[in-house]
């Protein structure tokens, strides 16, 4: 029997990566009795007054004649349902003054897979019309970013990116800032940049781009004539996991705005909706077509009327937030309780699911110290995969050498109190026999 194999395509986006560490860590058991501590995927949390509005959906659905039938049985349109469609258009321009109708919506199976097709729509091999050949890139204005994003591109070597700057607070916290010193010139001297990418919150840190930062990468955008894409998966109207007053939403025709159902509720429904022009729109929905059909329809069907009557958004702000503020600040303070005579920093709690840790003492990789940890129990997610993007000429430092890279880990604090509570302690214990 011949070995199986792949193409360059296959070998490329079938090889270890560290999404699918994290992802095979949330479905692999540990061995028997050791217990688990479950950090490190990002799942969101199950809040039951989020469930209980989804299930009277639900119910509403089956108790309505063929309406569960016609949901199940039938293909929405490439672009997404037209019904949800038209209330996410119309919510967004209400409330926002955005320009937008049905035509800048698309829907994809969950915002991961919105970013695969953006990602290589803009960045890679292009041909122009005399049949020349460029090779553009996507440039991503602060690292460390999302884990998922590191391995999307279809073609190695179109991803760059920035270091972060940061300030530290003399209370073990800091924040990391785009460093526009170094964009700015990166972008002067590279015509090859296809498009730019930030999340916000950001996944990992729970960082998030001050309305400054994000007016000037959107000047940025349209001074190149680049699209921006804004990652707003854990952001405004919904979820509204974001703790800070200073992250209005905006948008304009150089902003891809990335959205998602994930994080209020509903992941497995696979939910992403991409705010574009039109032509992007366009696009999407027909690479749509030729990937998977269709997007699923219960996640849209289930949150359409809650997005025309408001119940989303109310859900979100009065529900989901206070939630997850309520459980980040317990699990910052539980950090400094049991880091205390530690050399430690957290990044601070602006939003998103997870805390970012910063261990300056650690003798070992994050990586080393990811198995460590996991041999006791507690799984996360070890801060070398959120660093990547080099460049290949020396435009900008070397990612390895941010202060930061070895040194953090990802911990998703929307497990239950007391599972986070103990594995934040084990953590503790553990870095106390690895430091300096």
């Amino acid at each position: 029997m011949s070995l199986t194999q792949f193409s360059d395509f296959g070998r490329k986006l079938c090889g270890e990566s560290g999404i699918l560490q994290l992802m095979d860590d949330l479905g692999k058991p540990l061995p028997r009795g050791i217990p688990s501590y479950q950090l490190g995927g990002g799942n969101p949390a199950q809040i039951p007054e989020i469930a209980n509005m989804y299930r009277s959906q639900m119910e509403r659905i089956l108790a309505n004649g063929n309406e569960f039938d016609d949901i199940i049985g039938r293909y929405d349109a490439p672009q997404g349902r037209t019904e949800f469609i038209e209330a996410v258009a119309s919510y967004l321009s209400a409330t926002y003054g955005w320009k937008i109708g049905p035509e800048n919506v698309a829907i994809t199976n969950g915002s991961q897979s919105a970013c695969f097709y953006l990602f290589n729509l803009f960045s890679g091999t292009f041909t122009d019309k005399k049949g020349g050949k460029t090779k553009k890139k996507l440039l991503f204005p602060l690292v460390p970013e999302y884990i998922g994003y590191a391995d999307q591109g279809l073609e190695n070597g179109t991803f760059v990116s920035i270091p972060s700057h940061f300030e530290t607070f003399a209370d073990n916290t800091f924040k990391y800032h785009v460093n526009f010193e170094l964009l700015e010139d990166y972008l002067k001297k590279h015509d090859d940049v296809g498009a730019m990418c930030v999340s916000r919150p950001t996944n990992p840190t729970g960082n998030v781009l001050t309305d400054e930062e994000i007016r000037r990468l959107s000047e940025l955008a349209e001074q190149y004539d680049i699209p921006l894409f804004v990652d707003n998966a854990y952001g405004l109207p919904w979820p509204h996991i974001i703790f800070t007053d200073n992250a209005s939403p905006l948008w304009n025709e150089h902003i891809v705005l990335s959205m998602s159902m994930s994080k209020i509720g509903l992941p497995s429904l696979r939910t992403g909706i991409i705010i574009a022009k039109k032509e992007i729109v366009t696009a999407l929905s027909n690479l749509n077509a030729i990937a998977a059909l269709a997007s699923g329809s219960v996640g849209q069907a289930i949150a359409t009327p809650l997005i025309k009557s408001g119940e989303l958004v109310t859900a979100a702000k009065n529900i989901v937030r206070p939630f997850y503020k309520e459980k980040s600040d317990a699990t910052v303070q539980w950090i400094k309780q049991y880091f205390a005579d530690t050399n430690f920093a957290v990044h601070k709690n602006e939003g998103s699911i997870f805390l970012w840790l910063l261990m300056n003492d650690l003798t070992i990789s994050t990586k080393e110290f990811y198995s460590v940890l996991k041999s006791k129990g507690v799984i996360v997610v070890p801060g070398e995969y959120f660093f990547f993007g080099s460049s290949d000429d020396d435009s900008t430092p070397p990612l390895e050498e941010h202060p930061h890279y070895s040194k953090c880990l990802r911990i998703n604090y929307a497990r239950p109190a007391g599972e986070v509570e103990a594995g934040i302690k084990i953590i503790a214990s553990e870095y106390a026999k690895y430091s300096k």
